[in-house]
This record gives C-alpha cells, structure tokens and sequence, in this order.
C-alpha cells in the first residue's frame, strides 16, 4: 500500500482528491493538511511514501515545506500538484527537491499514475509540461528570479499576488520588519524599482495568472 499525505489548503479539493485515491486500491490517504506547518507535522508524524502538495497555501508555504522536508528526509517523495505551470515555478520546486510536478488540469488517471511512478522511485513530469522545464533557462531575467532563496521566492510571489507586507508577516510567521528587509533584497536582486514591475515579472514568467493580479 502507497501511503500519501495530501496538502491543499481547500478541503472540498482534498475531499475529492482522497475519495480518488483511496479508491485505487493501492494507495491510501494516511493524513492531510491544509497549510504548510501543518503539512510538515503530519509528515515527520506519519512518515508517508509520498507527500502530495500544492504550493499556494498559508503557514510556512509549498517551496518552504519541500526545503524543510528535504532537509529531514533527503529521500523523500515529493509531487508538486498546482494550477499554476510556470517554468520558473517548476524548476524551483524540482530544484528544492520535489521529484514530480503536475498541474491541477491533469486527469485524475494522471495523478494516480505519478504517484504510483514517484514510489517506485521515478521521476514524474506531467504530459502538459514540456520536457525541457528541467533545463536551466539561460534567460538573464530567468536567472535573477533563480538567484532568490526559498524564502525571497515565497515572499516575492505573495507580493506579487497583491498582499501587504503585514499580510505577508502573518502568512509565513515573520515579523513585518523581515519582510520589508525581504522586499528590499528581491527588488535589488531582480533589479526593479516599484512593486508594479515586481508583478509584471511575476507574470511574465507565469509565476502567479493574471487573476492573482
């Protein structure tokens, strides 16, 4: 039996995700949760064979849970399951050490099939994504939005996505004057000036839709 620990922060999502698991026959929901702290309490709990997460969530965030879990399980099985596609998005991740990635536009056949494919070992990437995402992208900009840590990444998206500095604080637990030293680094890494180029950045490289905007 597979045993999976499945991370969304929408529980109707989770509810339908488990219902298609558990019925495989082979794969069981050993736990769930719907923030990243969470996520990581129930990993270092249960110890699953394969951690199944989305990325846009409260708490310590989808990069930051990969980081953490890496770091306590260099092994561990991690598939990435997002509605968001970027190249940039999906070379973080798999660079943080997650061994699989598909988008929420996958069939439910699909997920089934990845997680099966990450317990045996394999790496998986969806058939929607094309094979060259695990390259590096020698594009100048590409490679500035690459230089940002985990944390400055994670930062950077829910800036972009149009939270405050304050709302950023209490969704990754840090004080409000980390993020503004946070804020100030990214923008000189990336090299822009004004918050509105910050979000063009972000969307060029698909790291958040145009409705995050």
């Amino acid at each position: 039996m597979i045993r999976v620990l499945l991370v969304d922060d929408h529980p109707v999502v989770r509810t339908g995700y488990r219902r298609l698991l558990d019925q495989t026959g082979d794969i069981q929901v050993v736990a769930e949760a719907g923030d990243g702290d969470s996520a990581y309490a129930m990993f270092v709990q249960h110890a699953p064979d394969v951690l199944v997460t989305d990325l846009s969530m409260a708490g310590c965030g989808g990069m930051e849970l990969i980081r953490r879990v890496m770091l306590r399980s260099p092994e561990a099985r991690v598939l990435v399951f997002s509605m968001h596609d970027g190249a940039l998005l999906v070379r973080r991740a798999l660079e943080a050490g997650a061994r699989g990635f598909l988008t929420k536009a996958t069939s439910p056949e699909g997920l089934v099939f990845a997680i099966r494919a990450l317990d045996e070992g394999r790496r998986y990437l969806g058939p929607d994504l094309p094979a060259e995402l695990l390259q590096r992208d020698p594009q100048h900009e590409s490679e500035r939005l690459a230089a940002l840590s985990a944390r400055e990444f994670e930062v950077f998206r829910l800036l972009a996505q149009g939270h405050s500095s304050a709302e950023c604080a209490q969704a990754l637990n840090l004080s409000p004057k980390t993020i503004a030293n946070h804020q100030t680094t990214i923008k000189e890494k990336l090299g822009v000036a004004t918050s509105a180029a910050l979000v063009h950045m972000a969307i060029r490289h698909q790291v958040i839709g145009t409705a995050s905007v």
